[in-house]
């Protein structure tokens, strides 16, 4: 701030200077002027200045009316009306050349040139209205086709004398131009150097090509581009106004920049008038003559004081102020290292908030996240508990066949009660890390809509619940991800489930309709009579681990994230899932998607499963790659309770080994665990697929494992694995795959 604040004290004094040499100089010429015109109004008027000073003085001190005093100003009343009758004069300018003109924040003309348009108005009478000028070249066409009058800033030469289509005024203020370089700069007027020009200063392009024909001329948009290409390098000067440059010159980034003057090269800027582009004598043209005679007039009658003063207060009143942008660049590398000591607090009050949750959000927060581990905790230890008991009661019940089938059915459905609270943890997790994808293929949605129908019937009836479902499915067979569309629709069945009373009704309506483009939009509403959820809840329905307690459904809360699940899949398949609902009054959940549809059942021409039920094919054996004992085991009971032959590896080096030493084709099909010692499941599948045998590339290997992430499905396959079996693992969906 200190360097800012000398520069203006030097720019006060300098300015200071120029006004009384300027002053000195014009008293000078007014004194010898006078002297001059003393000496030739006495040989010609012989006597007569007494009598006409004294009629001055007293028409001075009867003039009370505007038009009076403008009149002693150079114009009569009579011609300050008639310059009145031109109407408004539309006058472009030119809106980055602060200080002298510019676009100030309310969007209007400001600077030196402002000043002097206004007292040229108040001597002559004209009337202006200033619009901007668009950067870039402005032609001839764009001003006449705009209705401008006048253009400002343009250089008062012999180029813009000689031009077809303008007429030019005599200038109207004067300066220097100025050349801006680097610190290294050696200004040579018959060098080659690449040279920064605005696109909208045709003319200084004209000038500077006649004067330094060695210079290579570059066109930027902007004056700013042209300040950064001189100090990027780009380029190796640049020629503008001296007050335009030294503004500029404030700005900390263009600090290292230095000015030198330019000989034999003034800067005198004028007006245009826009006229034909031939002389033809017209009411036009005439129109143009007289604008600018008035103009020429009213430029003549300014003092060299005036403009002076004006080119003082236009450039202290546009001093360039520092932005924010200007002081991080001027103190970059103290406010670098006050950002890295901040930094270093914020980490240490991290690490101290950390152990002490002191913020109402951070305790905001721990209360959320220890709700929802409450949550989990009881979730999942219910179970838990259920599973134990069960296990103890069947220890004591060996004996009892109808008593062990009943604990079986229960712990059965207490185990996917379970899988169900853990896959729905992982699938939010992946969607919040869009690592899910979804396997589009043909199925039968009427087919997918049965099954469901057919699960939750069963339950529906326990409860007494009225369970209704509607289908008018026109298009059957559509091509989408099967599992994951029953995956919401099951979530959002069984919410109605567990919300709604003994004694109430469920139902759902399938609606189908054509979107073209061989599509169908299908419909989904599933509507029910239970408690209803509130307006606010509905406003966080789809939030994670978010759940509204209700009678109805104490005891069976779950974890809160099917809801969230729905949503965010529905929206992976392009859908959509809404909620409508009234407390007390049920609710209404719609999930729509759109499909492509496909024309022939999808099952049409692939092998009848159901008609081979019970059939194994001919030496079907089985290798198990597990290193935990216990899946092993089971896994081993249950294939060869469904008649398959089984051998066990313990790790996936044995499993390499064994099927070496296997004969030709006698494995139909490797279960593979990719977590194993010694040697994983991927390393094992790559060195039995590049065996020097026939059946290394045939025989089917599945990866059978609990790392369920779309990366370790396209790592399996990568290492020449056929399929994927998730573990838990679905029976029933195995013994098919296996079979088929």
């Amino acid at each position: 701030m200190v360097g800012v604040r000398f520069r203006r004290i030097w720019i006060v004094v300098w300015m200071l200077g120029i006004l009384m040499c300027a002053a000195l100089s014009v008293g000078a010429e007014e004194a010898e002027t006078e002297s001059e015109s003393a000496v030739v109004t006495a040989a010609e008027t012989s006597g007569s200045a007494a009598d006409t000073e004294t009629e001055l003085i007293e028409d001075m001190a009867e003039a009370e009316e505007p038009d009076e005093i403008l009149s002693m100003s150079g114009f009569t009343p009579e011609e300050i009306a008639r310059n009145r009758e031109f109407g408004v004069l539309k006058v472009g300018y030119v809106s980055d050349r602060n200080p002298i003109s510019f676009r100030n924040k309310e969007g209007e003309l400001d600077g030196v040139s402002r000043k002097i348009f206004d007292r040229l108005q108040e001597i002559s009478g004209l009337q202006f209205e200033y619009v901007a000028l668009p950067s870039g070249p402005v032609t001839y066409d764009y001003l006449l086709g705009e209705g401008f009058d006048f253009v400002t800033s343009v250089e008062y030469n012999e180029e813009n004398k000689k031009a077809r289509g303008i007429l030019i005024s005599h200038p109207y203020l004067t300066s220097k131009k100025v050349v801006v370089g680097r610190p290294d700069l050696v200004f040579d007027a018959n060098a080659h150097l690449r040279v920064a020009v605005s696109t909208g200063s045709q003319t200084l392009k004209k000038v500077m090509a006649a004067m330094y024909p060695n210079f290579e001329l570059v066109d930027y948009e902007t004056m700013e581009d042209c300040f950064d290409a001189v100090n990027d390098g780009k380029v190796d000067i640049l020629i503008q106004n001296q007050f335009v440059a030294e503004r500029y010159l404030y700005k900390p980034v263009y600090e290292k920049l230095i000015v030198v003057p330019v000989i034999g090269m003034d800067d005198e800027l004028c007006f245009s008038a826009v006229t034909p582009l031939e002389d033809t004598g017209g009411k036009e043209w005439e129109r143009c003559e007289e604008l600018l005679n008035v103009i020429d007039r009213a430029i003549a009658l300014l003092t060299e004081d005036e403009v002076t003063n004006y080119i003082i207060e236009g450039t202290m009143e546009n001093i360039y102020d520092l932005t924010y942008e200007d002081l991080f660049y001027r103190y970059r590398y103290a406010l670098l290292a006050l950002a890295a000591a901040f930094v270093l607090v914020l980490v240490m009050i991290a690490m101290i908030a950390r152990y002490r949750l002191r913020t109402a959000d951070a305790q905001a927060e721990a209360k959320a996240k220890g709700n929802f581990l409450s949550t989990m905790s009881h979730e999942i230890r219910t179970p838990l508990n259920g599973m134990i008991g069960l296990n103890y009661l069947m220890e004591q019940n060996l004996d009892d066949r109808q008593k062990m089938k009943d604990y079986l059915r229960q712990s059965s459905s207490t185990a996917k009660y379970l899988q169900s609270l853990i896959s729905d943890i992982l699938d939010m997790s992946k969607l919040e890390m869009n690592k899910m994808e979804l396997v589009s293929s043909p199925f039968s949605l009427k087919d997918a809509l049965a099954v469901i129908e057919t699960i939750e019937r069963s339950r529906m009836t326990e409860k007494e619940i009225d369970f209704r479902m509607d289908m008018d499915v026109p298009h059957p067979f559509i091509v989408g991800d099967e599992v994951r569309l029953e995956q919401i629709i099951l979530n959002i069945i069984d919410n109605a489930y567990k919300f709604t009373p003994a004694g109430g009704s469920v139902r759902v309506q399938v609606r189908q309709t054509p979107s073209g483009d061989g599509k169908t939009s299908t419909e989904i509403k599933v509507s029910d009579t239970g408690c209803g959820i509130s307006e606010e809840f509905q406003q966080k329905i789809f939030h994670m681990f978010t759940q509204e307690r209700s009678t109805v459904s104490k005891g069976n809360q779950g974890t809160g994230l099917g809801m969230s699940i729905s949503y965010l899949l529905a929206e992976l398949m392009g859908g959509d899932l809404r909620v409508e609902s009234k407390l007390g009054q049920g609710s209404c959940f719609t999930f729509s998607f759109p499909a492509e549809i496909v024309q022939e059942d999808p099952r049409t021409g692939r092998q009848d499963t159901e008609t081979r039920a019970g059939e194994i094919p001919e030496d079907c054996h089985i290798l198990i790659a597990e290193d935990n004992e216990l899946n092993g085991q089971i896994l081993t009971e249950i294939l060869r309770e469904e008649g398959f032959w089984t051998s066990l590896a313990v790790n996936g080096q044995v499993a390499v080994d064994l099927f070496k030493a296997s004969a030709q084709g006698e494995y139909s099909a490797i279960l593979m665990d990719l977590r194993m010692p010694e040697k994983d499941g991927y390393e094992a599948a790559k060195e039995i697929r590049a065996l020097p045998r026939p059946d290394a590339k045939t025989v089917r290997i599945f990866a059978c494992t609990a790392d369920s992430f779309q990366e370790d499905r396209e790592k399996a396959i990568a290492c020449g694995m056929d399929n994927f079996v998730a573990k838990p693992v679905d029976v029933k969906k195995l013994i098919m795959l296996l079979r088929s």
